[in-house]
């Protein structure tokens, strides 16, 4: 099959691996929840090969995802699994790293809740999570192309849209995370960086 291409994940992979490199330094097994086209997972399991990427994905979105991964040819890199954040029990229960990007703006806010409890029942503590996209501070777009992205988003989908940099490090703190870093991107885009309590 034809790879499925992200023109984005193309442009921001080499700023988030630069973020990724110290804040997995010490991990040994990461969930990517929500691995997209699977670009990340390829380029990331290369420049991170001391630890396992482990992608996951709805069900329809898994054959672009393994069609990445099988060209990679890496040993580091897991069979995409399928995931959907509701379901009650999650594929991979042990794993030290989570790392989400470009997913709390398209997922409607229930599954972001979901995603964090999930993240807060499995991961295993002292734990890491990296959640990359665009984030409202003080209830303000952090750039005007962040506001037009946010109206085309709802647009859309009311269920859709740039979510409150505070709403979800709330989450976060809930799930027994306690935010690490948070990381200025290219493209008005953050890095979120938080550990699991002991």
């Amino acid at each position: 099959m034809d790879k499925p291409y992200s023109q984005a994940c193309e442009n921001n992979k080499t700023p988030i691996l630069a973020v990724l490199r110290q804040a997995f330094a010490g991990c040994r097994r990461v969930l990517e929840i929500g691995s997209g086209t699977g670009q990340h997972a390829a380029h990331f399991a290369a420049g991170l090969p001391h630890l396992v990427w482990q992608p996951s994905d709805r069900a329809p979105n898994l054959p672009g995802v393994r069609a990445w991964c099988e060209d990679a040819g890496l040993a580091n890199l897991g069979e995409p699994l399928a995931l959907d954040v509701h379901q009650r029990r999650w594929p991979l229960t042990s794993f030290d790293a989570a790392f989400s990007a470009n997913t709390a703006h398209i997922m409607h806010w229930p599954a972001v809740e979901r995603m964090f409890a999930g993240v807060g029942e499995y991961l295993e503590p002292p734990g890491v999570m990296a959640l990359y996209g665009p984030f409202r501070y003080a209830g303000r777009p952090t750039a005007p192309s962040n506001e037009r992205f946010d109206a085309w988003l709802r647009a859309q989908d009311p269920g859709m849209g740039v979510r409150d940099f505070e709403a979800v490090d709330a989450l976060a703190r809930a799930a027994g995370l306690e935010l690490l870093a948070d990381h200025a991107m290219p493209a008005n885009n953050r890095a979120l960086v938080w550990r699991r309590a002991a």
